[in-house]
């Protein structure tokens, strides 16, 4: 693992527009550029050559009540174990994401997000690639971890064939609130995902499964979306303006025109409906996990998410992930691409994705699966992470195009 804030590069793509717009961006952080090298945009967190066999996936972030950062990844491809019991890394910050060191190792994490509650700090998610949802607590800031070993200690679902990303857990009419997606049947990828939510009292014990409730899964169909429709998943948990619950997903589609989903959610939390008429929604960088909040100093909802610029635009928009841009929404329908925060020309072996981000103050800060150039050739593929960087968008309200 390398801490370093700054990582020389050989394989250069990079540009010298994008290195001046992160310096903007991001006070205080040096990042250099000379003709001939470039250097991975942010705050490195962890590195994994693709030699390895094993890409670094699943971000996620989250800020203690003592100020200090903690950010996670899980591990996947070949030589990792995410299909068997899968393995995540804990890190931590104490000035403000930046220098990083690592806390913990989890076994029997994928998927998962991290997320702090009434003074301790949780991670949630499957313990392997599509398998049973767990939920850890930690009471010293991500060093040890419960251990759930049944529905008592956090084992919150059993049956298996979970899916899910490092998506929100949201406070809403006194519950916490997680989408989610259960695989049924239990073959392919994506087309067998159905969509759902689980929701716990936010007073209860989170490690007791008992406390937890479950809505239906609702499956998707080929038909839908004029017949673009390859799957949905990683879907957020969002409170809409009239004050309804909804889990809005990505999309997987074939064409460059990139959606997104909304599926609501009844009161109780117990029902799971979807209008394919009504349900679809453009949505920059819809093809790709993104992350939804809402903002209530602007009364408005902010997403990351890798948008597929028009000079970048082609069919399978899913596997374009070269720009990170800020998007918003008034109403949670209609999107705009407010700034692009990271770009790098190269679409086959660069990427930005799969952001986990949360409001600081006037910024917002990201954890950033990160696929770029390094000494030993590279990322795999743009989807193929090596690195796992930290980054601080600051003024993000303030940020426009013209930026």
């Amino acid at each position: 693992m390398k801490l370093i804030p700054q990582q020389r590069l050989t394989q250069s793509l990079g540009s010298l527009a994008l290195l001046c717009l992160f310096n903007q961006l991001n006070p205080g952080i040096n990042v250099l550029f000379a003709a001939d090298q470039a250097v991975v945009p942010g705050v490195v967190i962890d590195h994994s050559p693709a030699a390895s066999g094993i890409y670094i996936g699943s971000p996620s972030l989250a800020v203690l009540t003592n100020g200090d950062y903690v950010a996670s990844h899980d591990e996947f491809g070949p030589k990792s174990t995410e299909h068997s019991r899968a393995l995540s890394h804990i890190f931590q910050s104490r000035d403000r994401g930046a220098h990083w060191k690592k806390i913990a190792s989890i076994d029997g994490a994928f998927w998962s997000t991290l997320f702090a509650h009434r003074g301790a700090l949780y991670l949630i998610g499957p313990d392997k690639h599509h398998g049973n949802v767990l939920i850890r607590r930690s009471t010293d800031g991500g060093v040890t971890w419960t251990s759930p070993t049944n529905s008592a200690t956090g084992l919150l679902r059993g049956d298996g064939e979970y899916h899910c990303a490092p998506m929100p857990v949201i406070e809403h009419a006194g519950r916490l609130w997680r989408a989610m997606e259960h695989r049924e049947p239990p073959i392919a990828w994506g087309i067998n995902y159905r969509a759902g939510v689980l929701s716990v009292p936010v007073d209860a014990d989170l490690l007791d499964a008992a406390n937890w409730t479950g809505s239906n899964f609702v499956p998707s169909d080929r038909a839908w979306n004029g017949g673009d429709m390859g799957a949905w998943l990683e879907g957020n948990a969002v409170v809409t303006p009239a004050g309804e619950l909804v889990d809005v997903l990505r999309v997987q589609t074939r064409s460059s025109d990139e959606k997104a989903a909304i599926v609501r959610i009844s009161a109780d939390g117990k029902t799971a409906s979807f209008d394919p008429a009504t349900g679809f929604i453009k949505f920059p960088g819809g093809a790709k996990k993104f992350t939804i909040r809402y903002d209530p100093q602007t009364k408005r909802y902010w997403a990351l998410a890798s948008i597929v610029p028009d000079r970048y635009r082609a069919n399978n928009p899913g596997s374009i992930r070269n720009t990170l841009a800020l998007t918003s929404s008034s109403d949670l329908l209609n999107w705009e691409v407010r700034s692009i925060l990271l770009q790098h020309p190269d679409v086959t072996k660069h990427g930005f994705q799969y952001v986990d981000w949360l409001f600081d103050g006037e910024d917002i800060i990201a954890a950033c699966r990160t696929a770029f150039g390094d000494d030993p050739g590279g990322a795999h593929n743009a989807h193929d992470a090596n690195f796992l960087t930290f980054h601080r968008f600051a003024n993000f309200r303030r940020l426009s195009l013209t930026d």
